[in-house]
């Protein structure tokens, strides 16, 4: 069975996290890909909500896992989800549908926003990294 892994904040290629090495050690980059949710600034790091409506889009990428259990193990760690961490969690990790550019939806782990959203910022683009950028 094959793992994916969709990624929107500073897991990113582009954002320049020491975390996105691990990311390249133990996967493959597939394509970029989109999850119907919205998109918030928590910190200096986005959080992403499940959204009903079909224009809530987060940008991300897509990553098949080489050594999931490793990798998976040492992301909930990093997320702070998992045995260990305060309830509720910040992040838990669900599989999810995400949709890569050419329009095949494949199923994904993402890291999934965990709290309340009240007086959060949204992120209207979908896009962490533009939107760090545009500010």
């Amino acid at each position: 069975m094959q793992h994916y892994l969709f990624v929107y904040g500073t897991l990113r290629q582009n954002a320049h996290h020491p975390m996105h090495q691990l990311l390249v050690q133990h996967s493959c980059f597939v394509a970029m890909a989109h999850y119907q949710a919205r998109l918030y600034q928590v910190d200096y790091y986005p959080g992403a909500v499940p959204s009903n409506n079909a224009a809530d889009q987060v940008v991300g990428e897509l990553y098949q896992l080489i050594q999931p259990e490793h990798l998976l193990s040492a992301l909930d760690n990093y997320e702070e989800c998992g045995p260990g961490f305060a309830q509720p969690q910040e992040y838990r990790r669900e599989q999810q549908s995400v949709v890569l550019e050419n329009g095949d939806s494949i199923a994904a782990w993402v890291y999934v926003y965990n709290r309340s959203t009240k007086g959060l910022r949204l992120i209207q683009s979908g896009d962490f990294l533009a939107d760090k950028i545009a500010q």
